[in-house]
């Protein structure tokens, strides 16, 4: 018997002779139990139990198609009594010292890197710049993303590389990809100065023509660092059920882009903008609120089944917004929409109000905060593919329930 605790996935295996896959099939039968060391990535077993289950005849692989896992471990985000924290760390306290990036690579990697700033390839922004500058002028920001990333990928031959390294890599080298794929706004053919490394830097000209400042800079940051992940999300899902089937980090990514854009998901800060440009517009959230309820509609921007109290993210932009001075009417409009929603229903504002608050104060389009969740959720999804692929592959089949006629049915 080793002297060893703690057996990584392959270890295990070797331990057993079995594939490492199959590992995860003696778990799902409650046959080993696993654990995540704090900032790994994959799971860890015990050497005693896996030493017991080889004594038991364990060295046989057992049926791995028996129902699959609706439930699952995950050691990057957790949400708990209205906070939510990345790898056990308070995720608006990170967001109030470090940047995105850094914050990426702590979700990714369990340690920080202090200045680390991500580079887009020239291969693949070139190619994601020609496809996207092929599509109609009516193409919204979510078709440009997802033409870019289809077009990243196409450019990286080693894209279906899954170890860690290579999807680290992909991650490093994508999102500034999509982010620098967008056109500026208003035309505009500045190129990016020098000095503007960081994603939000980058990002921000491409929301918006006006000119940016220090402070308006440290919102766009913040806010990319606080939506990069919110454990499963829809999105998220969707994302996780790709690297299940051993879609590469470009594939993952699309999959999170084509359920953000449903909308039930991402576009909730788009209705969010449109109701606020309403407000100011007609001098009062009364007649606006009274209008969404007359037609049935929800308030958008209001409410968090994961959150009793403010969403918390919804709380850290607010904090910052009001620093600016040109945020303050639109911060007004937002307060004004909760306190006349909440004078029969407790209702607190969340993430889509605040970003709504954020794109119309800055003359941002409805789309703006879209935009600004893929950006930064793009980190998340493949923090989860980094994950998903550590596990057994295909886990995630569910089985259909058939209410179809009885078979068998004449040919038609």
């Amino acid at each position: 018997m080793t002297d060893q605790a703690r057996l990584t996935t392959r270890e295990a295996a070797d331990r057993l002779g079995v594939k490492p896959e199959t590992v995860y099939a003696y778990v799902s039968r409650g046959q080993l139990s696993s654990e995540r060391a704090p900032g790994g990535r994959g799971s860890t077993f015990d050497a005693k139990e896996i030493e017991a289950l080889a004594r038991r005849g364990g060295r046989r692989e057992p049926a791995t198609g028996a129902g699959a896992e609706l439930s699952f471990r995950t050691g990057i985000t957790l949400i708990d009594r209205d906070r939510y924290y990345y790898r056990g760390v308070d995720a608006v306290e990170l967001s109030r010292t470090y940047g995105y990036e850094e914050i990426v690579e702590w979700l990714w990697t369990g340690e920080l890197r202090p200045g680390v700033r991500f580079t887009a390839p020239r291969e693949s922004l070139d190619a994601a710049r020609f496809a996207v500058g092929a599509l109609p002028a009516h193409a919204s920001a979510m078709d440009r993303l997802r033409v870019a990333a289809i077009a990243a990928s196409a450019a990286d031959p080693l894209r279906f590389d899954l170890s860690p390294e290579a999807v680290l890599g992909c991650g490093r080298a994508l999102i500034p990809t999509l982010v620098r794929a967008l056109p500026k706004a208003g035309g505009s053919e500045r190129p990016d100065r020098p000095g503007d490394r960081s994603l939000a830097a980058q990002l921000w000209p491409r929301l918006t023509a006006r000119t940016s400042d220090t402070a308006s800079i440290n919102l766009l940051n913040t806010a990319l660092a606080l939506l990069i992940d919110h454990d499963l999300a829809a999105s998220t899902l969707a994302a996780r059920v790709a690297a299940s089937a051993r879609a590469h980090p470009y594939a993952v990514v699309s999959a999170g882009l084509g359920v953000l854009e449903g909308p039930l998901h991402g576009a909730a800060s788009g209705l969010a903008h449109r109701m606020l440009a309403e407000v100011l517009e007609r001098g009062g959230a009364a007649p606006v609120v009274a209008d969404h309820l007359r037609s049935g509609r929800r308030v958008p921007g209001l409410g968090h089944r994961l959150y009793p109290a403010e969403d918390p993210r919804a709380q850290a932009l607010f904090a910052l917004l009001e620093e600016l001075p040109y945020a303050a009417r639109a911060l007004d409009a937002a307060r004004d929409v909760v306190a006349t929603t909440a004078r029969h229903t407790a209702l607190h504002a969340n993430v889509d109000l605040a970003l709504a608050v954020l794109t119309v104060a800055a003359d941002m389009p409805a789309e703006a905060g879209e935009t600004v969740f893929a950006v930064a959720r793009t980190a998340g999804w493949l923090a989860h593919a980094l994950e998903e692929y550590e596990e057994r592959p295909l886990r995630m089949r569910p089985s259909g329930h058939y209410t179809g006629p009885k078979p068998p049915q004449p040919l038609p």
